[in-house]
């Protein structure tokens, strides 16, 4: 039996992610310069995915 198309990771390999984990969002605020060392990991300003 086959598997649907869906279901394939072929197809999620070169998507785009519109949502960033804590440390993705945290290393991007450092590149930026709008990370404080000691703040807090919780609360997090909303951050966009560089292009």
């Amino acid at each position: 039996m086959s598997q649907h198309r869906s279901l394939r990771a072929i197809g999620t390999m070169g998507a785009k992610r519109n949502v960033l984990k804590r440390f993705e969002r945290v290393a991007l605020l450092k590149k930026r310069g709008q990370w404080q060392d000691g703040a807090k990991v919780t609360g997090l300003r909303k951050t966009k995915p560089e292009a």
